[in-house]
């Protein structure tokens, strides 16, 4: 309980740093590609010693770890895009409420209990989280980019379920902690790429402070994965109920963070989300353990 509630504030504490760059002209994309490689010194730093070369030749976590690190950085691009396409809110809930159908596939795929209060638990997560991640937007006649809020709502799901599976049968002989590294690393590389591709083309030019907001990124960033990870064998609860509560209360804290920090604007709407959200956690808590 200890590490998934850790896990939440890691990130949370991410959006809280996103909410700050604006403020300092921070490069959103140059400090996203040196957190990933913050990251993946944190974990390497940190957990090094549990390296054993021979894990390379037993396990198909290598591909995996691949997969991982293209996910991170392309889904980083839509939703950059997106969100000023179709709109930051709408993009947030796409990424969101894309726990449906990570939390169908574990509980179909994995075999999980289903009791009337999971299900109410659940049903309730999705509404907490919409109510307090959507507002209207103004339709303004541009060309439809539905197809992003689509694929953000796939793309956000695989990952989920990639990095669950990877823990349930691929890390035999490697650790947590070294596996979300190197998924962090492998984003990082192909991050470099196109900044340094950019940088030959003239497009665009390296700004240290930029690199500075990435460090702090990255730590925060590595261990809201890893204690993720983590999370799902300590836990003793199902996947899908530590998925669940992961999702809604990051959502929870993170509009609390605004309405308190920020003095975001807060309406019936968000109120009524955020009760419901403390409503879905306690249900899906007693779920977990009855």
């Amino acid at each position: 309980m200890i590490l998934l509630i850790l896990a939440i504030l890691s990130s949370s504490f991410i959006f809280v740093l996103f909410k700050l760059f604006p403020r300092y002209s921070i490069n959103t994309f140059q400090a996203i590609v040196f957190n990933y490689i913050t990251a993946f010194i944190c974990g390497f730093a940190l957990f090094g010693n549990f390296w054993k070369s021979s894990s390379i030749e037993t396990s198909n976590w290598p591909a995996f770890a691949v997969a991982c690190g293209l996910l991170f950085i392309s889904l980083f691009f839509v939703m950059g895009i997106s969100s000023q396409k179709n709109g930051v809110a709408i993009t947030s809930v796409a990424v969101k409420m894309s726990m449906a159908l990570s939390m169908l596939f574990m509980i179909l795929f994995y075999g999980e209990s289903v009791s009337i209060i999971k299900i109410g638990g659940i049903i309730a997560a999705f509404l907490g989280v919409f109510l307090m991640a959507y507002q209207k937007t103004e339709k303004t006649g541009e060309k439809s980019y539905t197809w992003m809020l689509i694929l953000l709502f796939i793309g956000s799901a695989v990952l989920d379920l990639i990095l669950n599976y990877v823990q349930k049968y691929e890390l035999t002989f490697l650790p947590n902690s070294l596996f979300s590294a190197i998924g962090f690393g492998v984003a990082g590389v192909f991050g470099l790429l196109i900044i340094g591709i950019q940088f030959i083309r003239g497009v665009e030019k390296l700004h240290l402070k930029s690199i500075i907001a990435g460090v702090f990124l990255g730590i925060p960033n590595y261990f809201s994965i890893y204690l993720l990870l983590e999370s799902y064998s300590s836990t003793g609860w199902s996947d899908s109920t530590v998925l669940a509560i992961m999702n809604v209360s990051i959502v929870m804290v993170s509009a609390l963070v605004g309405f308190i920090v920020f003095k975001e604007n807060i309406n019936r709407q968000k109120i009524i989300g955020l009760i419901t959200s403390v409503l879905a956690i306690g249900l899906l808590y007693l779920a977990s353990n009855n």
